[in-house]
């Protein structure tokens, strides 16, 4: 039996290997100065014994965040729960619990998690859709 980890903070779960997800985790970190989250690549080994939840879904639609109790929240909500901790974008956070604001930046990360090698330049035929 593998035993999980508990952690004190919540942890945020990027793909790697995308150049556009690198630059916002950079920017999540400049925004950041109290280290309010760990930050880890979807591509670290023993992730998944780690975080056993991340086995269970398609990561390509999205970012994780691991909250501390285990939960995980995928996409544009991880986006919120980050976003509510993050100097400067924690004042416009509010707009998520908007219900309309709240089904376009669902549709909008949703698009943008398709088309993140696109945007970030780093699309070759592959990604072509």
């Amino acid at each position: 039996m593998t035993q999980v980890q508990s952690q004190t903070k919540p942890v945020v779960v990027y793909d790697g290997d995308c150049h556009f997800c690198r630059k916002q985790i950079q920017r999540f970190k400049a925004r950041d100065p109290g280290k309010t989250f760990e930050y880890c690549p979807r591509q670290t080994e023993g992730i998944e014994e780690r975080f056993p939840k991340l086995a269970e879904d398609d990561f390509n639609t999205g970012m994780r965040l691991v909250h501390p109790n285990g939960e995980v929240s995928v996409g544009a909500d991880a986006i919120y729960q980050i976003a509510i901790h993050l100097r400067g974008y924690k004042y416009l956070a509010w707009l998520y619990q908007v219900p309309v604001a709240h089904q376009i930046a669902r549709a909008t990360y949703a698009w943008i998690a398709a088309h993140r090698m696109k945007l970030a330049g780093s699309c070759d035929e592959s990604c072509e859709r």
